[in-house]
């Protein structure tokens, strides 16, 4: 089976991307330029027992992403234990809304931001009780 096993981040400003993905969720950060021969920057996401994968940050290597364009690749979504505070960290980072908080019935509430560099991803809250 292919099992998604990394993912990447394409990025414009390298320092603003770190601080943002490092105050919204915790991540930290590894320099791995040296082996892409570029700016990339592996993020650690949770620990080693904790359900997820780990990725990067790279360095952009063409234009970024239209506002409103469709997406073109994958969406992230970054499960979280407080969807309001996530999403207050978000937006005091620099990120906007994508597609607002909504409720996956009896499942879960879920959101689409976009980050600093353009890019859409997701937070996902568990509930049972969302409506």
């Amino acid at each position: 089976m292919g099992r998604l096993v990394h993912f990447e981040i394409h990025v414009d400003d390298m320092a603003r991307a770190k601080k943002f993905y490092g105050e919204v969720f915790g991540w930290t950060f590894e320099d791995w330029s040296d082996y892409a021969g570029m700016p990339y920057f592996g993020a650690v996401t949770g620990s080693d027992g904790e359900l997820g994968i780990n990725g990067a940050l790279m360095q952009r290597q063409s234009a970024p992403p239209e506002v409103n364009q469709a997406i073109n690749g994958y969406a992230c979504t970054m499960g979280v234990e407080d969807y309001d505070s996530t999403e207050a960290k978000i937006i005091s980072n620099g990120g906007k809304v994508a597609m607002a908080k909504y409720a996956l019935p009896g499942m879960a509430w879920q959101g689409y931001y976009h980050d600093t560099e353009g890019n859409i991803f997701g937070i996902h809250q568990p509930d049972e009780n969302a409506k």
